[in-house]
């Protein structure tokens, strides 16, 4: 009779733990559908690890999206290749890039929208160990770039202006800015375009700048959108929502300073406080067009 009874409860308890899975796995997989939905309604933008990317951050951090009632979703990359990716592949309707990138993805049919310019700057760093001191001594020296971006456009500028052949510079592709400093670290790699912070951690291990497109008055930074997605009432208001964020954050770090933000520059960043606090004074800029002359620039590049 016990084993009788010992056989039902088994029976009654293998059918609850059953039906218990069962319902965890609906559950599952209804707030898996929900959130879904939810990602693809969002306005979403990729981003770096780059100091053109903070008011992105500022104002996701302060919620300047979210008290202008719309949801907008920051998507982070370590690189510019893997942004591009996304966007062509419709996982993100708008990304931090550059006139060269976006240039090119025009050219090959994608229509794009400028929201604005950004204040992305690149340096060229020579290893301090390679005792390069001027652009000629780039021959036969290994350049970090990404490929068909503005850190490409940029090296060729370099080498065509310290007149050298461009077969006698390696240009070799890295497309994350941080593991290209930690090759400079390693000794791995002669020369580099960084952008901030990258370029000031690069510079605070005494390594020597060639290069730089602030006093060159070259200004390649954009953050661009897929224009067939920001049709709709509803994507209108969170383009707008999003131009009207990032003037508000704009305007914070311009009045209290990059170093009010230090916590975040160090979790999406990834430098220390040594970097932050020497980075060079950096005036963010409301929404504006690109430049005419920059995007001549690219098209002529290409």
């Amino acid at each position: 009779m016990k084993r009788i009874l010992y056989i039902f409860l088994a029976i009654v308890l293998l059918a609850s733990c059953s039906e218990s899975y069962e319902e965890k796995q609906r559950i599952s997989r209804a707030e898996r559908a929900r959130l879904a939905k939810e990602d693809s309604a969002a306005l979403k933008i990729g981003v770096l690890p780059t100091m053109d990317c903070l008011p992105l951050y500022v104002a996701k951090e302060r919620r300047l999206f979210d008290t202008l009632g719309v949801d907008i979703r920051l998507k982070p990359y370590t690189s510019q290749i893997d942004c591009d990716a996304a966007l062509l592949k419709g996982r993100i309707e708008g990304t931090v890039t550059d006139l060269v990138k976006t240039e090119g993805m025009k050219k090959k049919g994608t229509s794009l929208r400028y929201a604005t310019a950004t204040q992305a700057r690149w340096q060229l760093v020579a290893n301090r160990l390679s005792r390069i001191t001027e652009m000629k001594q780039l021959t036969d020296k290994m350049v970090a770039m990404a490929r068909f971006s503005a850190t490409h456009l940029l090296a060729e500028l370099c080498i065509d202006s310290a007149r050298l052949k461009r077969d006698d510079v390696f240009l070799i592709q890295i497309n994350d800015p941080n593991i290209c400093l930690k090759m400079l670290q390693n000794n791995e790699l002669d020369a580099m375009m960084l952008p901030e912070p990258q370029a000031t951690s690069a510079r605070i291990w005494k390594n020597q700048v060639l290069f730089d497109t602030e006093q060159r008055d070259i200004r390649l930074g954009v953050i661009a959108f897929r224009e067939k997605v920001l049709t709709g009432k509803e994507r209108k208001r969170q383009y707008a929502a999003f131009l009207k964020g990032y003037n508000a954050a704009v305007d914070s770090i311009n009045k209290y300073g990059i170093s009010a933000y230090t916590p975040l520059v160090k979790q999406y960043m990834k430098v220390d406080e040594q970097t932050i606090r020497q980075l060079p004074k950096i005036k963010y800029t409301h929404i504006s067009a690109p430049r005419e002359k920059d995007i001549a620039r690219a098209q002529k590049w290409l």
